[in-house]
């Protein structure tokens, strides 16, 4: 599979143990993205919105980056716009209408995030729930998430959008979830996001 582009759909940092190498690796590779909730608490230090599990981790997580690292989270767009051959692609974590914090499933109006994002593809985040859905041709997507999968498959998940075809496929991965969840524990970061890497929710 050749793949041209990668965009990643923001919480860079927040919940695994290694920070500084997923912005070192985005930063290497030159992958576009958007600020996620989690990119947004860290360089702002607001948890206000956030249980007491994530709150820890997202403390953990600024003592572990450098000054110019929660710059960097700072500065990421909220959402971000693509033109791919006539093709337009609107990457946002959360929502059109709630870039940072508004939870979408397949199951809701998707077609109202649609219009509200004037695209014919619209790639989300946030709910770390994988799916892909075609109203009226256009598209709507959810990648899932790398880490902290919550819909009971604990692979790693990602999206791969054909353009050709004007087709989106969920693709999962096996990963080395023992190493992942240790590094999680032995960084003092809540236990719960280590045993979520096996449990899948």
């Amino acid at each position: 599979m050749k793949i041209d582009e990668v965009y990643c759909l923001g919480d860079i940092v927040g919940y695994g143990a290694d920070p500084k190498e997923v912005m070192k690796t985005l930063s290497r590779k030159k992958i576009p993205s958007v600020m996620g909730n989690h990119d947004y608490a860290a360089s702002s230090g607001d948890v206000l919105k956030f249980n007491p599990f994530a709150a820890d981790s997202i403390y953990k997580t600024i003592e572990m980056i450098s000054e110019n690292e929660l710059k960097f989270l700072g500065s990421l767009d909220k959402k971000m716009t693509v033109d791919l051959e006539g093709t337009k692609i609107y990457f946002v974590h959360g929502s059109p209408r709630d870039p940072l914090w508004e939870y979408v499933y397949e199951g809701d109006n998707l077609k109202i995030h649609l219009d509200t994002s004037k695209s014919d593809v619209l790639v989300m985040g946030h709910t770390h729930i994988p799916f892909t859905r075609e109203i009226g041709g256009r598209l709507v997507m959810n990648a899932g998430s790398v880490g902290q999968p919550r819909d009971g498959d604990p692979r790693a998940s990602f999206l791969v959008f054909d353009s050709e075809k004007g087709e989106g496929e969920i693709i999962r991965v096996h990963y080395n979830t023992d190493a992942a969840a240790q590094k999680i524990i032995d960084a003092n970061i809540p236990v719960f996001f280590a045993q979520r890497l096996f449990s899948g929710t």
